[in-house]
């Protein structure tokens, strides 16, 4: 699939700035962290991206190779993040054929709308194994090779310089907005993210010392995407666009740019910290899960189930 470089970075970064560095990333297939990576592979990094379909985790990886001559992508398949063995050999083998880990993206993660009493339990654990557990295992299996890499390119406080060169020792983890101010059909995620943002900043703290940081990109909408598509009819996309403080849903490459800047130089003093990306979407009265044929509060007080809804059995408790 090609794409032009407008769609997936801005033409305000240098070209190598990430050479010699490697970037590990879940959820790699997808059109947000795939993006992300593109990015990082354009400006010299070499790549790991872990999904759970292999064809397509393997076809990404391929692709994503193509945008620079000599750039190593590799794709690994049938690796399910809530099992901390399976990622453990995917992160062995990514040091094994690209010598390290710098960078990691925990970008695994799921959605779909529901109310509390339409969500099964199993759902809810579901979510919370994907997008909070897998974040721990990702971390979990990473964080040696990140100090390692954070020791060796520590930045110097006097100069300012890199050492050797470059950055390294830096964690994302893909976040997002909802659990901000709430939102209906959506408490299972909610959950979920707010948990994700608290074990990035105990990160922060707890591994400062050894040159790791740790931070959070929380998109907002983003357009195109798999996650926008199933949160927002098609018939309500022209309001909902409209409405949005800055009249436009945000880009894939917005998010890129927004890693690339985390990873970079200027970003070497940013660590627990959450980069919101979304718009001021969040700052608004409008929601995503009142449009079409999904209204607040009408669904909940009719009993009305939401169709499509994975795990929508209704539990016992």
């Amino acid at each position: 699939m090609y794409l032009k470089k407008s769609d997936y970075i801005s033409d305000i970064w240098k070209d190598g700035i990430f050479a010699n560095k490697v970037v590990f990333c879940t959820g790699g297939a997808g059109t947000i962290c795939s993006a992300q990576v593109r990015a990082l592979v354009h400006l010299g990094a070499n790549a790991c991206i872990i999904g759970r379909n292999v064809e397509r985790t393997e076809n990404a990886a391929k692709d994503i190779a193509t945008i620079r001559p000599g750039a190593k992508v590799i794709g690994i398949g049938a690796v399910d993040v809530r099992k901390f063995e399976s990622l453990k050999d995917a992160a062995e083998r990514c040091v094994k054929e690209l010598g390290a880990i710098d960078f990691v993206i925990a970008g695994a993660a799921g959605n779909f709308l529901a109310s509390i009493e339409q969500l099964s339990v199993n759902a809810f654990k579901s979510v919370m194994d994907i997008d909070v557990l897998g974040s721990y295992n990702t971390l979990k299996a990473t964080l040696p090779y990140l100090i390692e890499s954070g020791k060796k390119h520590r930045m110097d406080s006097e100069t300012l310089t890199p050492y050797p060169g470059g950055t390294g020792g830096r964690i994302i983890f893909v976040s997002a907005t909802l659990h901000y101010r709430g939102m209906p059909f959506q408490a299972h995620v909610s959950v979920a993210k707010a948990g994700i943002d608290s074990l990035s900043n105990s990160v922060a703290i707890e591994y400062g010392p050894r040159g790791v940081t740790s931070n959070i990109i929380a998109p907002g909408p983003i357009g195109q995407t798999e996650g926008l598509e199933r949160l927002l009819p098609s018939d309500t996309k022209a309001a909902y666009t409209k409405s949005q403080p800055l009249g436009r849903f945000g880009h894939v490459r917005d998010i890129a740019d927004a890693t690339v800047y985390l990873f970079s130089d200027a970003g070497s003093y940013v660590t627990g910290q959450t980069l919101v990306v979304d718009g001021a979407n969040w700052r608004t009265s409008g929601d995503m899960a009142s449009n079409g044929n999904v209204r607040y509060p009408d669904n909940l007080l009719s009993g009305e189930e939401i169709a499509n809804v994975t795990g929508k059995k209704k539990s016992k408790l």
